[in-house]
Order: structure tokens, then sequence, then C-alpha cells
């Protein structure tokens, strides 16, 4: 099993690394990082069997996604789709249907390709997300950023909107076109990033960078009805610093919530109760500086987090039973880390 990690190439990163993951070892451990893909800017990435995609900044004026794919142990590029501007900063992935997802934070774009099984890209439709009630923070005043776009569980669209404070709901019809179905409202100043579904699809947990807290919604996807339940804080309450909540996972037992946070340098875990509302368990350190993305294997035993600005990823064994994350292995080298994937 291997752990790949991409990020930024702002120093010594050439794109995105493989670390072969030793579970036989006592204890488990990664090995030594080395590159595999040399690509500019690869802070987001998917993969499907054989393919990879992942963002892609070429050059200062232009940006979008490129698509890989492991031919003899190597992974050769099959195709790109540039625009003029910044990249996206999120990109998801529907294995099934062979469609991405992109949510472009600076150009407020959101974009979905097809892809074919040799990785060639096709863009099916883009809309430009514009201003609507936008928070009174900073990062907020000039417009509308975008951070996430992805799949519902009933199978409709749903992005994360930074500027706006918004979590937008669509739907794509036979012609590809977006149609807008519905927005739940974060608290002014939330600044909304990412989200998780609960197992029931009748519940969201929405991150807020800006705000470091997490919200706690249930929505219908019938009547696009919501009911904000609870909201809580992802960092310490005497914690003054910055802070940017990041990274929001949901454990396959829709029984934990873990979100990362740049500033506190740490990963929060939260236990859902039987009413959803959340029960802080644990608030651990990433042992590093701005850890921006981090996950796990697909028994969820392990925890792999990238700290981006000092260039180490950190190895957590992960309890079941009580959602606790313990230190394995520290100062792992690897540059500039903002995305982690495990691949089997």
């Amino acid at each position: 099993m291997e752990v790949l990690i991409g990020g930024y190439t702002m120093k010594q990163s050439q794109g995105i690394y493989e670390l072969s993951f030793n579970s036989s070892h006592k204890p488990a451990q990664l090995e030594e990082a080395r590159n595999i893909i040399k690509v500019s800017g690869p802070t987001y990435f998917q993969i499907s069997k054989k393919l990879l995609f992942t963002i892609d900044k070429p050059n200062d004026k232009e940006g979008g996604i490129s698509s890989y794919k492991l031919i003899d142990g190597r992974y050769e590029k099959q195709d790109h789709f540039y625009t003029p501007g910044s990249s996206p900063a999120y990109l998801g992935i529907n294995s099934k249907e062979k469609l991405l997802y992109t949510a472009n934070y600076h150009t407020g774009v959101l974009s979905i390709f097809k892809y074919d099984e040799q990785g060639k890209l096709n863009l099916l439709t883009s809309i430009t997300h514009t201003a609507q009630t936008l928070g009174p923070r900073p990062e907020q005043i000039d417009g509308a950023h975008p951070h996430f776009f992805d799949q519902t569980p009933a199978g409709n669209l749903v992005s994360c909107d930074l500027g706006n404070d918004s979590v937008d709901f669509y739907q794509a019809d036979k012609t590809n076109k977006l149609k807008h179905l519905a927005t739940y409202k974060n608290e002014a100043g939330f600044g909304s990033r990412h989200l998780v579904f609960s197992n029931d699809g009748q519940y969201f947990y929405v991150t807020g960078e800006l705000s470091s807290k997490v919200n706690v919604v249930k929505f219908n996807e019938q009547d696009w009805s919501f009911e904000n339940i609870a909201t809580y804080s992802t960092i310490p309450e005497d914690w003054k610093q910055h802070n940017g909540a990041a990274a929001i996972k949901i454990s396959s037992d829709g029984q934990f919530i873990y979100i990362s946070n740049r500033g506190n340098d740490s990963i929060v875990v939260f236990q859902i109760q039987d009413d959803h509302t959340l029960r802080l368990v644990q608030r651990v350190s990433t042992f590093g500086s701005f850890p921006r993305d981090f996950n796990w294997d697909e028994s969820e035993k392990y925890v792999v987090v990238a700290n981006q600005t000092t260039d180490n990823a950190t190895l957590y064994s992960r309890n079941s039973e009580t959602g606790c994350l313990t230190v394995m292995q520290k100062n792992i080298r690897v540059p500039e880390g903002t995305r982690v994937l495990f691949k089997k």
C-alpha cells in the first residue's frame, strides 16, 4: 500500500510524491517519499483505478486540471484542460459515472468534466458563482470563493462558498446545464469551506475556515428544508492566534468527525451523538505547521496528515471505538503537502 501526497510547488516540491506504507513493520511506518509525477501545483487530486486526476498550474497565466494513467508502473500524462487565470482549489470525482467536479476559489467557477478510460477530459458545463450576501471578513469582501463542489447523497451537487458563507445545491439536467436548487446560509463570517454528509443522508457537517467552526445541519433533499442543529469551535477557547479550519472527514460508521486546524496545527475529533450533536473527544497535534489535508486507509485504522509549511507528514493509528488518534511516526519529510490519499 502507498500514500500519495501532493501540494504547492513554490519551494522544493516537484509535484506528487509516493510513500510506501509498511503496515507489517512493527510499528507500521511510512518509507521515504519519492517524486512520481512532475506537475506544477497539484494541491488536490483524485484516483480512480489506474487514472489520476490533479490540479495543475503550468504557468503564471493559466491553470486547470490534468490526467495521468499508470502504465508499466509509471504515471504518464494523458490530457489537460487549462483556462486563463488561477487553477481550481478542489477536485471531486464520481468514478461510476466518470465525472469530475472542480471549484475555483479565485475565479468563482464551478465545472463538471467527463472522462474516459484513457483519461481524456471533456468539459460538460461551467457556471460562475456571484456575490450574493458577502461576509464581513477581509477574505470575503472581494467576491464569491467556492472551495468545494461534489455530489450529495441523492445525486445532486453541492458547493461551499467561503465568500458568501453559503452552501449551494444544484442539479445537472440532461443537457448538463446546472440548475440552482437551494441555498443554506451559514452565519456571517463563517467562511464555508468543505462538508461531509451523515450516512442516512439527512445531515451535513460543514467547516468554516474563517470562523474555525463546524456547523451541524439537518436537511431534506426533497423539499430543501434546513434546520440549524448546532455549531462548535474546532479550536480551544483560549486560542487567540490565527487559525483556519480546513479538511473534514467522517468515519464510515458515521460515528466520528475529524477536522484539521491550520494555525492551532491540530486535528480535532468529535463523536456524533444519537441526536447528531457533537461531543469533543480529542485535539491532537499534527507535529508540524499548516495541516491542510489528511486521510486514512481503507480500514480507517491509519491516518496520515500533511503539514504544508514545515514540509513534513505525521502517521497515526486510529481507535475505531473511541475515535482517538495516537501518533506513530513524526517528521516524515515530504515538501509542501496539501493533499493526502492512500492508494491500494
